[in-house]
């Protein structure tokens, strides 16, 4: 099994991930609030202050979604969507997508067939 992390920073892309999702066979993930580090350091660290500039065209705000994925071949179909919708990883502001092998899950619902 392998934990699929996608830091989106484009949040009003999210349904449509989720939606992306359940079309590659991905049928569970958890949506967490997350803030990036740029954006506290130029908003409330006062020595950073003259950064704020630079991070201006991100949004300050994300979402990051982790889902556990049983199938290797779902793992690739979902950073193909990821991509497809959010546009490359590699281009600024898109966010970041990575994955951590699982060796011991416990809770997982079964699938519906």
């Amino acid at each position: 099994m392998t934990l699929l992390v996608f830091i989106c920073n484009n949040p009003e892309k999210l349904e449509e991930i989720l939606e992306g999702y359940l079309e590659v066979g991905v049928t569970g993930a958890t949506i967490i609030d997350s803030l990036g580090m740029g954006h506290i350091l130029a908003t409330q660290v006062p020595i950073f202050a003259g950064f704020q500039s630079l991070f201006s065209a991100a949004s300050a705000y994300n979402k990051t979604i982790l889902s556990v994925i049983k199938e290797p071949e779902k793992v690739e179909a979902a950073f193909d969507m990821i991509e497809e919708i959010c546009g490359p990883l590699g281009s600024p502001g898109v966010g970041i997508a990575f994955t951590v092998p699982l060796d011991n899950v416990r809770g997982l619902m079964p699938e519906l067939e």
